[in-house]
């Protein structure tokens, strides 16, 4: 699709015949740190497409939330700090079975009691409520590659990656505007990156987590 003259890929995961999980580590225990590597490490004709998905350390870990089949293995990180992670509000892209939400973190951690099957942590929200964050201009200077994800009313999750540079404020509208979704989470920019089976797209770059879509059994089946 093209928003505003920058060309974008729109990725749409429904829960009806998709499945969401995270991955970060290899049976190594050692961080993936590609999407080719992830690839590799898994049935390509199960994986919808996959997109790096969420903040991380020099280590390649998550520095908040993270959540895999369940299990903790990030906590919720409410520190003050400097960059994108910690432009208040950030959020939480979380989900259990067919429900999937995305949540600014302070909400997530007063309301959201059971802990997700998924869920990982990133910021700064671009989106909340229809409204584009506080410190997000309508467009800044500051463009790069970017991606983020967000889930409309019907519960579907799209994800959107920039395939030229984009600022904080179009890809903060292009969810609001053209998908109709009224929180977003910003996953990250320059290290942006998409691995689509079906058209043999698998982009190059670092990458810490990473948020799978995968087929459900019967859509696969089909």
């Amino acid at each position: 699709m093209t928003f505003e003259t920058v060309p974008l890929t729109h990725c749409i995961a429904d829960p009806a015949t998709h499945a969401i999980t995270m991955a970060n580590l290899g049976a190594d225990k050692q961080p993936f740190g590609s999407l080719s590597a992830f690839a590799g490490s898994v049935d390509p004709k199960r994986v919808a497409f996959a997109v790096n998905g969420g903040m991380y350390g020099d280590d390649l870990k998550p520095i908040g939330y993270f959540v895999k089949n369940g299990e903790r293995l990030g906590e919720l990180n409410r520190a003050t700090g400097e960059g994108n992670f910690y432009m208040k509000p950030n959020g939480v892209f979380f989900g259990t079975g067919k429900t999937w939400r995305v949540l600014g973190s302070n909400t997530f951690f007063e309301t959201v009691g059971d802990r997700p099957d998924f869920g990982t942590q990133s910021g700064p929200l671009l989106l909340i409520d229809g409204k584009l964050h506080p410190e997000i201009q309508d467009d800044g200077p500051s463009k790069a590659i970017r991606n983020g994800v967000g889930v409309d009313a019907s519960g579907k999750a799209h994800f959107v990656i920039s395939d030229a540079p984009v600022s904080f404020g179009q890809l903060a509208r292009f969810f609001r505007d053209e998908l109709k979704v009224a929180t977003a989470l910003y996953l990250d920019g320059q290290v942006s990156s998409l691995w689509d089976p079906a058209s043999g797209r698998q982009d190059k770059g670092r990458v810490g987590p990473i948020i799978v879509v995968t087929k459900r059994e019967k859509a696969a089946a089909e």
